[in-house]
């Protein structure tokens, strides 16, 4: 059931208000709840790489189990990937249309849409039947950015939309952070603008936690914060484990805590050399291997064995 709120209710959520022209009126498929006052928004590219997908995926999956609101704009590619993370972490995500609860876009996150309204809330600012203008996307990201503490572009090119949504971050006094990517890649262009531009880099989500200070969501100390620490850890070990490819699967297999020669690791996993260079670069974007001096390659300690 479609709910209307106006600026003056109290459901209708802080940050948000204090934003120059905020929406008089928001349509809302599900709730606001307190824990929404920790927001962060991860966006970028429709036709984001694989790596993309996994990393925007990943971030809101570790974020979520900290006890952070993802939102984002349930289009396609990363957007998409966000809130599907954040509900793999059974945590809260917002999505943000540009056009009315009637015109759910794309069509194909109809099932998304349900679970996020279970699980959140969908917003729009647009009467149900609005269709999805492009016009409309501009004004639906600057909310994006107005419901967050912080911004993260996880890819986007020269031209990208989660670019105007950064522009709009930083307007709103909001953090905005970007995740590199390969320095010939298309869509990771605009990410490493922003990071020349001074957006903080982000490697993992305690990058985002620490920046705006979200690690006193549920102060911990001692016993109670060794075992929640080692719970996340162990389920983001299993959650990056399950996502790796066969290639990568039987590379990170083979290596060890002792270096390994890539002719070594070539030799023992029977893989060609192509691959074996993609399955290596992958498996330090995600952390888990480092390269030493000499191509050389180790293993990284993680709580989840790979099997």
């Amino acid at each position: 059931m479609i709910k209307k709120i106006d600026i003056e209710m109290a459901e209708y959520p802080k940050l948000l208000k204090n934003i120059h022209k905020p929406p008089n009126v928001l349509y809302l498929n599900g709730s606001f709840e307190k824990e929404d006052e920790n927001v962060v928004a991860i966006v970028g590219s429709r036709r984001a790489s694989r790596y993309g997908l996994e990393m925007g995926e990943k971030l809101a999956y570790e974020l979520a189990l900290r006890g952070v609101t993802i939102v984002s704009g349930m289009a396609r590619g990363i957007d998409s990937a966000a809130h599907k993370g954040a509900l793999k972490a059974k945590g809260r995500t917002i999505a943000v249309m540009g056009s009315g609860h009637d015109h759910i876009y794309p069509p194909e996150n109809k099932d998304l849409y349900e679970r996020i309204a279970n699980a959140g809330v969908v917003v729009s600012e647009f009467e149900n039947d609005m269709a999805p203008l492009p016009k409309n996307f501009p004004i639906r990201n600057r909310i994006i950015s107005g419901l967050s503490l912080g911004v993260v572009v996880v890819e986007a090119a020269k031209n990208s939309g989660a670019l105007i949504t950064a522009d709009f971050a930083l307007e709103q006094g909001r953090e905005v952070f970007a995740v590199p990517g390969k320095i010939s890649s298309l869509t990771s262009a605009g990410t490493h603008d922003l990071i020349k531009d001074g957006a903080k880099l982000v490697q993992t989500a305690d990058d985002i936690m620490e920046e705006l200070k979200l690690h006193i969501i549920e102060p911990m100390t001692g016993e109670k914060k060794y075992l929640r620490d080692d719970l996340i850890n162990s389920k983001t070990g299993a959650y990056i484990c399950n996502s790796l490819t066969d290639d990568e699967r039987r590379v990170y297999k083979t290596l060890s805590d002792e270096p390994l020669y890539i002719d070594d690791i070539i030799k023992e996993t029977k893989v060609g050399i192509g691959k074996i260079a993609k399955a290596l670069l992958n498996l330090e974007l995600k952390r888990l291997i480092k390269e030493l001096p000499g191509k050389q390659f180790v293993r990284l300690r993680i709580h989840q064995e790979i099997n």
